[in-house]
């Protein structure tokens, strides 16, 4: 019990010097980090494509499936799927969404979604810091667009 201890203790000394390396000198030491930075601190999620199609009947429009698979605690950067119509459907763990100007949302195994074309994909997160998160994502795009455009700078 005492060893664990110290580890732990050793463990939040190692993080918090980490934390103060990652501070500017035009930034007081005390300064909280702002959410951006410690979001980029956190794992990110990964897009596997399964089948990519033209539709036949809808000239100039890809249908594509994907498994987005999000690590424990991983965040995805704020992004837009362009013009593209997106359904996301939980096949594993808990996952917390928000679009711009709509509330959060959690969904869990067996729940899904879907998103307007252009919106704006303000979070998307896996809720566990010890479980993977999995989801089925359907996108109906414009050929040739990027399925997910990160926001500049984030």
């Amino acid at each position: 019990m005492i060893g664990m201890r110290v580890a732990a203790g050793l463990l939040a000394v190692v993080t918090m010097t980490g934390v103060a390396a990652c501070s500017t000198s035009d930034q007081p030491a005390n300064a909280k980090m702002s959410t951006a930075a410690v979001a980029s601190k956190r794992p990110t999620e990964t897009l596997k494509p399964l089948l990519e199609q033209n539709l036949p009947n809808v000239k100039g429009k890809t249908f594509t499936s994907a498994i987005v698979a999000f690590p424990p605690n991983a965040r995805a950067k704020p992004h837009r799927h362009g013009e593209a119509f997106v359904y996301a459907y939980v096949l594993e763990g808990t996952v917390r969404s928000e679009l711009a100007g709509k509330p959060v949302k959690t969904y869990r195994e067996g729940e899904n979604w879907v998103e307007p074309p252009g919106a704006h994909h303000v979070l998307t997160e896996n809720t566990s810091r010890t479980e993977p998160a999995k989801l089925l994502v359907v996108f109906v795009s414009n050929t040739g667009d990027k399925l997910k455009v990160d926001d500049p700078g984030s």
